[in-house]
């Protein structure tokens, strides 16, 4: 008997030995195990996940990839990145395929309620939009009376497209083309007098059309509000932490002016706030089950949200607006780090 209970002693003290040696996250753990992160993205979208000529995966929601592994594993280079298009990227997810998906995917209801997914924050704010040929002369979309619209089936911009019309009372013929190169090409052909989707990714397109993007023409209504966001699976709460304290580490070091070129520097500042994002002072990067200056080299080798911005969605030709912090009259705001 004795030796009997001794024995689920022991077996309990190493089940709890090999838990304390763990992150407390499944995901965290087997990112570690791995060696990279798994992150979803588009990779058809310039500024925000596009392949440049040499392969390399370039854009804001790439950055992002790239500083939660920062976070994670404490280098930004240990990602792999996994395009996908907008009808398999949440079963990628759902999947286990990828830890991550950072791919222009808008929060609501629905979304979070019924997919087994949570949204780990707001990492852009976007509405959804109308394109046109500049040849058309439109220059609203209440102009769009009978017009033929270029959609993604499957995207809330159906859905906003199809209320909008309802709304305005005009008639709407839906183009649904479940594959974004072809629906752009239908676009550019004329087979559509419109292309519709998030305003910022109809930015992507016209930049990306180069000498060819004035044929374009974004029209300036804003038909919805479409709260960009990376996801991930409901049930690893810590996973969720570091996801989701990611994003509010790059608001705060923008608003703390922390760059990339300053942080190494601000590991000798006086100022408290800055000594506990950087894991000078505290536990709280244990607390996630990372090292205590994982925000440091998230900082370091990415960059704050600005400066994010300014490599990446400047050239689009968008400004920040809603996404400027809220010291600037912008909805960026991140909760206190301590």
């Amino acid at each position: 008997m004795l030796r009997t209970m001794l024995s689920c002693l022991a077996a309990t003290l190493l089940s709890a030995s090999a838990w304390a040696q763990g992150s407390g996250s499944p995901t965290l753990d087997a990112i570690r195990a791995r060696g990279s992160v798994a992150c979803g993205v588009s990779g058809t979208n310039p500024g925000f996940a596009f392949a440049n000529s040499r392969g390399e995966m370039q854009g804001s929601e790439a950055d992002f990839c790239r500083a939660v592994a920062a976070a994670a594993l404490g280098d930004a280079r240990k990602v792999r990145f996994v395009t996908l298009t907008s009808t398999n990227r949440f079963t990628a997810l759902q999947s286990g395929e990828i830890d991550l998906l950072v791919r222009t995917a808008t929060w609501s209801l629905g979304r979070e309620t019924s997919l087994g997914l949570l949204f780990a924050g707001i990492t852009f704010y976007d509405g959804t939009a109308f394109m046109v040929h500049s040849s058309s002369g439109v220059r609203s979309a209440k102009e769009l009376d009978g017009a033929t619209i270029c959609i993604m089936p499957g995207t809330t911009t159906e859905l906003a497209v199809a209320d909008y019309f309802r709304r305005t009372g005009m008639h709407l013929t839906s183009v649904l083309i479940d594959n974004v190169n072809e629906l752009r090409a239908a676009f550019r052909n004329g087979r559509c007098d419109s292309y519709s989707t998030d305003a910022s990714a109809l930015a992507s397109f016209r930049y990306g059309e180069g000498a060819a993007a004035d044929k374009y023409t974004l029209l300036p209504e804003v038909i919805s509000k479409e709260p960009l966001g990376p996801l991930v699976r409901k049930g690893d709460d810590k996973w969720f932490d570091i996801v989701r304290w990611t994003h509010f580490a790059m608001l705060a070091a923008e608003e703390m002016e922390l760059t990339s070129a300053t942080v190494e520097n601000a590991l000798g500042s006086t100022n408290p706030d800055v000594r506990r994002l950087l894991g000078v002072d505290g536990d709280l990067g244990k607390s996630m089950g990372l090292d205590n200056r994982w925000a440091f080299d998230v900082i370091r080798q990415v960059g704050n949200y600005a400066e994010v911005w300014d490599r990446t969605i400047t050239p689009l030709g968008v400004p920040r607006g809603a996404n400027q912090l809220w010291t600037q009259g912008g909805l960026q705001y991140a909760p206190p780090i301590r």
